[in-house]
């Protein structure tokens, strides 16, 4: 145990997006911090949420992808929640408040019914009303995206913002490629299978994981299943896109010169 004060660790975190500022000094910086730790200041930024009126709409998983791991130096998944505040139609103008964003590609998948652990992808794929092309927009808090896994978990996984697009086919997720574009020039290209070698295997994980916390994947749930290629910076003044399935499903965001107020 670290005998750090998870709800002022939060506060912390919270008060500092808010004021448009991110923090130099890392929770890891006080010694005995682990992964458990992390994850009960991500619940306490959870309820700060929630006090505020948002409500919960489902997960992110982080770090699926070894693209990912690679980028950021992390050894390991993680997950964080998502809430209906985070969740914008495509296409999307970023909102005002973002730090440092940066954006990936990622195949969202929407539960149509309660799922548990233990399971497996076709249960997954069978408890999933639909897939969805989307964007996910990450924003850590911490300065120049410097942190452990286990500050960036405490940090909800970077989770800001999901731009969501339309529903791709549930079969053959894994071969679904897709292309990331800066302001329509292509930067990179990926497939399903980057993420876990299929979309459906981090559910299985993620149900997994919220088993152990005595929690489950819910009706409506939405989980974006990780980063299909590396995440780009979106500037003021630009725009980012992900074409799937050669180009049939589109999710793009754009960030406004002055970002807009929220």
């Amino acid at each position: 145990m670290s005998g750090l004060d998870y709800a002022a660790a939060a506060r912390t975190l919270r008060s500092a997006r808010r004021a448009g500022r991110t923090l130099d000094v890392l929770l890891s910086a006080k010694p005995g911090l682990s992964l458990a730790d992390a994850y009960r200041v991500q619940d306490q930024m959870t309820a700060l949420r929630l006090a505020d009126g948002e409500r919960r709409a489902g997960w992110k998983l982080g770090y699926t992808s070894a693209v990912m791991r690679a980028q950021m130096g992390i050894e390991a998944p993680n997950f964080g929640p998502l809430t209906d505040a985070m969740l914008l139609d495509s296409p999307a103008v970023l909102p005002g408040g973002a730090l440092q964003p940066r954006v990936e590609p990622e195949i969202g998948l929407r539960l149509g019914r309660r799922l548990t652990a233990p399971c497996s992808v076709s249960d997954v794929l069978a408890a999933c009303s639909e897939a969805l092309a989307c964007l996910e927009v990450v924003d850590s808090v911490w300065s120049g995206y410097r942190f452990t896994l286990a500050d960036n978990t405490a940090d909800g996984s970077s989770a800001a913002w999901v731009v969501v697009g339309p529903a791709v086919p549930l079969d053959d997720l894994a071969s679904l490629p897709v292309v990331l574009s800066v302001d329509g020039e292509v930067v990179e290209r990926g497939a399903g299978a980057a993420a876990s070698g299929h979309p459906a295997l981090g559910v299985v994980w993620l149900a997994e994981q919220l088993a152990a916390r005595g929690q489950a994947l819910e009706p409506g749930d939405l989980v974006i299943t990780g980063g299909l290629t590396s995440a780009h910076p979106l500037e003021p003044g630009h725009s980012i896109s992900a074409s799937f399935g050669d180009g049939r499903w589109l999710a793009e965001v754009r960030r406004a010169v002055s970002s807009p107020s929220t």
